[in-house]
């Protein structure tokens, strides 16, 4: 059994030389503290012996079903005791069920069965399986069927017409031709006339085929159409209850922060980018545990979430991993439920710092090649100007064009091209379009791999719920090749040389962590793998035709790991 007499509240041991945070864990990128390890290892042991609900994790091959990994949260809490101890939340549910004992209940239940959800949901469900059931009745496929060959016959027709009619006309012209050596005048008049009222006669006959052809595709439309009818009415209250019932939902998401202020999702979220909350939207872990630490006069002092399962087929999880909270659902609802509580800085707003010059290790009077730092922009983002472009414009004041012919990413260290002027620019950017530059990064794996060289071919998009990371997605992702080939293999970590074909965002890092890629994330990695001292990944080869010596140039630089 998970849960105690304390109900979601899990009594947690301090050791007399363990301190407690000073500041509330930012949620978003963050370390987790001690004593969220040993929370997070104590439920880590429940998951793998519990016997309270049979969820299929994708953990055990004999377990039948649906395959569903999910992310758990824990938080370190404090009484008005004094008493310090955890709860924890799961995302979404778990056994088709929102409350386990032991974890702290949903905000809103939509399993209720006495619940508006649930009666609001068996009426449209009703709505659903009405329509269908209308969809499938025999007269309406056979309307569909006669208005298609109705249309098909009236263009048949119509085309027969006016093939015949051409035909005729080229016999009168020709009657025509004949009677100018062949008839007097009075003859001819009257042949001329006689052809004329003939020809008359054929566009009346057209006007009148089309008007009798449109109205037996009018009729076969309305036969349908009156059959849609009763369709389109019940489509149409479904889609009312449905957005009725959709905001019902959202006005019961309301959420506390550690001030006593109440806020639901909906005026929460519309104030950012999407204007309405995204699906599911509450329905994560770290919402769940804010919400019950504040009703239950608990005081926040840490918190992490990890993962626990098979990872999803888009997504990067790993199992039992830590991972921050998303960005897309969670971001600004727990920016409403953080408001009162110390909270870490966010680290991002200071990254990206790079206090020393920019290493050139090549320079003409076309172009520079520079060895960019790891953690450095290449170009500025929202909250930080400074780059390697706003380096290269201070640098190269008098130069023309864009400078920068490709990007790296900011954690990413390695060769950077910088035209100086447009003719150069251009000439380098189709190189990069007709993927003619020859490029070589050098990455450190968390691990050993089976194979030792391939090509990962795996179409990549940007999450929207949680940027900037990436998912694999076959539906619309961008195509993404990536080919590599083991270097060596050293204290359980391998050094590998990746070549990416196309130059998506996070290519690299998403085709070596994906468990359909090489499922080995690259070290340091803390979008896909695990945080270190840096993300070990550095573009050290690039090789292309210098723009105006007309000469093949390459260029290295050693990686500093």
């Amino acid at each position: 059994m998970f849960y105690t007499e304390n109900g979601c509240f899990h009594p947690l041991a301090i050791k007399p030389s363990e301190s407690l945070p000073e500041q509330f864990t930012f949620p978003f990128y963050y370390t987790p503290h001690p004593l969220c390890i040993v929370a997070a290892e104590e439920l880590k042991t429940y998951l793998k012996t519990q016997t309270d609900f049979e969820h299929n994790f994708g953990l055990d091959n004999t377990k039948e079903g649906l395959e569903i990994g999910k992310m758990f949260g824990v938080m370190i809490v404090k009484t008005v005791e004094g008493q310090l101890g955890y709860i924890a939340a799961f995302s979404g549910k778990i056994a088709e069920r929102n409350h386990i004992e032991g974890f702290v209940p949903p905000i809103f239940d939509t399993l209720d069965k006495n619940g508006f959800y649930k009666q609001n949901e068996a009426h449209l469900n009703r709505l659903t399986a009405q329509i269908e059931s209308l969809e499938q009745q025999p007269a309406l496929e056979k309307a569909k069927i006669d208005l298609k060959q109705t249309q098909l016959e009236s263009v048949k027709t119509l085309d027969d017409f006016k093939r015949n009619s051409k035909a005729e006309k080229l016999k009168r012209k020709q009657r025509r031709i004949d009677a100018e050596n062949q008839l007097n005048a009075t003859d001819k008049a009257l042949l001329f006339e006689t052809l004329k009222q003939q020809s008359i006669q054929n566009n009346i006959d057209l006007k009148y085929l089309k008007l009798k052809l449109a109205d037996n595709v009018k009729t076969a439309e309305a036969h349908l159409a009156e059959l849609l009818q009763p369709i389109k009415k019940l489509k149409q209250e479904r889609k009312s209850r449905s957005a009725r019932l959709q905001k019902q939902i959202h006005e019961q998401y309301r959420f506390l922060n550690a001030k006593g202020e109440t806020k639901d999702v909906i005026a929460i979220f519309e104030t950012t980018d999407l204007g309405q909350p995204p699906a599911a939207a509450g329905e994560c872990a770290a919402p769940k545990l804010f919400q019950y630490a504040y009703e239950n006069k608990l005081k926040p002092i840490a918190m992490a979430e990890f993962w626990w399962g098979i990872s999803p087929n888009t997504e990067v999880r790993r199992h039992g991993q830590f991972y921050p909270s998303c960005r897309g659902r969670c971001e600004p609802i727990l920016g409403h439920m953080m408001q009162g509580l110390n909270v870490e800085p966010n680290p991002i707003e200071t990254a990206g710092v790079f206090k020393g010059e920019l290493e050139i290790i090549y320079e003409d009077d076309a172009l520079l090649v520079l060895n960019k730092p790891h953690e450095f922009l290449s170009v500025p983002g929202k909250t930080i100007k400074d780059s390697v472009l706003t380096r290269m414009q201070a640098y190269l004041p008098d130069a023309t064009g864009p400078l920068l012919l490709h990007r790296l990413d900011m954690s990413t260290s390695g060769l950077l091209v910088v035209a100086k002027n447009e003719r150069t620019h251009k000439h380098l950017q189709k190189q990069f379009i007709n993927r003619t530059v020859k490029k070589r990064y050098v990455a450190v794996l968390d691990g050993v791999l089976e194979a030792t060289e391939g090509i990962i071919d795996l179409p990549l998009r940007v999450d929207l719920n949680n940027r900037p990371r990436q998912l694999v997605c076959d539906e619309h992702g961008k195509k993404a090749t990536t080919k590599y080939e083991v270097v060596a293999v050293k204290d359980n970590k391998t050094r590998i040389h990746f070549y990416p074909i196309s130059g998506r965002t996070h290519q690299l890092r998403v085709h070596a962590a994906h468990r359909k890629g090489l499922n080995t994330p690259i070290v340091g990695d803390d979008l896909y793998g695990r945080l270190a001292n840096r993300l070990h990944l550095h573009a050290e080869y690039l090789s292309f035709e210098h723009p105006i010596e007309r000469k093949w140039v390459s260029f290295s630089c050693d990686a500093p790991f």
